[in-house]
């Protein structure tokens, strides 16, 4: 008899778990369940009535851990001749030993050079800093020399890190903390860096210092360097209609070998007998109907407060620390614009010369705004009039039910294109469309309640039968190679038995689990 296995969530950790599931034991009966009406989680793309896309967070896929290249080339093959945009500008690109061609097949990565920069008081810098003069100027040459010595003195003398204000003064100084860290990780997260944990900083920024810094910006140069953080790499994948395909593909494959995909499916209860998990009640978002779906395992990437506070017999003091757990809102303001003011000053060709950066991140008190994304530098595929029309994004962190989260999508619309003239992005004139898109807990947050997280671990390890994956069913702020690498090990803890902390290991390592030698 098939041992059933039932998946809460169909982003990239569920997907993950049942492609590896099904790939290793054919006597398995994988079902996902998923809240909204299609797969990929926070990964996914949206498309307009006319076939523009754009993705909610906009990912590259570039990770050092080989299994899940290895599985999203199982999927998707890499590029291995030019796109559409290559052949026009005759852009080189060192592309992978493959025949996957995006002008002959759909079923292909794309290979992109990576730009991000800075906005900073009015200029535009590289990300991460580099020692360049542009950088100094916009810094001033006092500030820069104090910056130097601020940093020196981080090296002599480090502070106790009992939170993430802290942790980032070690690793850079106290100036350049204050200039470029302090005021965005407010904007990001709504407290004050003293107020949030070092965690945080020991999950996103570990194996990153200043002095990596300036040596990649001093040695790349000369070719000297053998090896890069993933902060700091030129070049990534991304799949030719956005990272919903890539989900798409996986789930019509997992279809294929008998995974059972139930979406417009919330979990509203978790049925719990003694240590094990024995069914949950499911409500259909449209119908509002409700069933039972029972299972041998249980394996979820639900946020953990909802896990826990859905399951009936669950410790006072365990409920209490889920029910304070802390999340960060998001909202993605998408404009289809006729053209943007961001010109292209690099010696990468762009169509129409735009502006080249994948993100920009707005590191400027005067812009609510944390990030702005130019979808036509991620595929040429995913805009209609890729010859003209400029999909961009403007990211916003905030909380639900504040008050930008209850503005209307008008207002948001307008707010943000008051940002993008005062950022000189485009003008209101150019915007053809637009569309907000409200997402509830993007981001577990590493303060409230978080500090006796180890609690609620220990408790869900003693479930004999749940498995916690992904960015919210770890409450880890994860990448999304961290959350596919969770489904990938949750998949092998499953089928060997082998300790659940295996689990909770992921992306705690010592260096950015993206880190890879090039």
């Amino acid at each position: 008899m098939k041992k059933r296995i039932v998946i809460i969530g169909g982003g990239p950790a569920g997907l993950s778990t049942a492609y590896e599931l099904l790939k290793a034991d054919c006597n398995i009966e994988p079902v996902i369940v998923e809240m909204e009406d299609c797969v990929g989680g926070l990964a996914k793309t949206v498309f307009d009535e006319e076939g523009n896309g754009t993705d909610i967070g906009p990912h590259r896929f570039h990770s050092k851990n080989n299994e899940v290249m290895e599985q999203w080339n199982e999927i998707l093959p890499f590029q291995g001749k030019p796109a559409k945009d290559d052949i026009l500008l005759s852009r080189k690109i060192d592309f992978d030993q493959t025949d996957a061609d995006p002008e002959k097949s759909d079923k292909v990565f794309l290979k992109r050079k990576r730009f991000s920069r800075i906005y900073y008081k009015k200029h535009f810098l590289d990300y991460p800093i580099k020692l360049k003069a542009a950088t100094v100027f916009a810094m001033g040459i006092p500030t820069t020399i104090v910056a130097g010595f601020s940093y020196l003195k981080s090296c002599l003398r480090k502070l106790p890190e009992t939170n993430l204000e802290t942790f980032m003064i070690n690793r850079f100084g106290r100036v350049l903390y204050q200039l470029f860290f302090e005021g965005y990780t407010q904007k990001v997260w709504g407290l004050h860096p003293s107020k949030i944990s070092k965690d945080w900083g020991a999950q996103r920024i570990k194996g990153i210092s200043l002095v990596k810094v300036l040596v990649n910006a001093v040695l790349t140069p000369l070719n000297l360097m053998r090896k890069k953080e993933i902060s700091l790499i030129d070049e990534y994948h991304y799949p030719k209609f956005g990272s919903q395909q890539l989900w798409e593909t996986m789930a019509d494959e997992i279809t294929r070998k008998g995974c059972e995909i139930i979406l417009n499916s919330e979990v509203v209860n978790i049925v719990k007998t003694d240590d094990k998990i024995t069914s949950i009640k499911v409500k259909n978002t449209k119908t509002g109907e409700t069933r039972e779906i029972f299972g041998d395992i249980f394996v979820s990437s639900m946020p953990v407060k909802d896990l826990i506070t859905g399951m009936n017999d669950v410790p006072d003091d365990i409920y209490e620390i889920a029910k304070n757990l802390s999340y960060r809102d998001y909202i993605l303001v998408n404009y289809l614009v006729n053209k943007i003011n961001l010109k292209n000053n690099t010696d990468c060709p762009t169509v129409n010369n735009i502006a080249p950066d994948s993100w920009i991140y707005l590191q400027d008190d005067g812009v609510k705004a944390g990030r702005l994304d130019i979808m036509n530098n991620f595929s040429p595929y995913i805009i209609k009039n890729w010859k003209n029309d400029v999909v961009i994004n403007l990211e916003y962190f905030c909380n639900e039910n504040d008050d930008f989260w209850n503005m209307s999508d008008k207002d948001i619309t307008e707010f943000g294109l008051r940002e993008l003239k005062n950022l000189n992005v485009t003008d209101c004139s150019d915007i053809k469309t637009s569309k907000v898109i409200r997402i509830k807990k993007a981001y577990p947050s590493y303060f409230g309640s978080y500090e006796k997280f180890s609690e609620i671990k220990e408790y869900i390890n003693k479930l004999d039968n749940l498995y916690c994956i992904g960015r919210n069913g770890q409450h880890k702020y994860n990448n999304m190679d961290h959350s596919v690498l969770s489904g990938i090990i949750a998949s092998r803890v499953i089928l060997q038995n082998l300790d659940k902390n295996l689990l909770w290991d992921v992306n705690t390592d010592s260096e950015y689990q993206e880190t890879k030698s090039v």
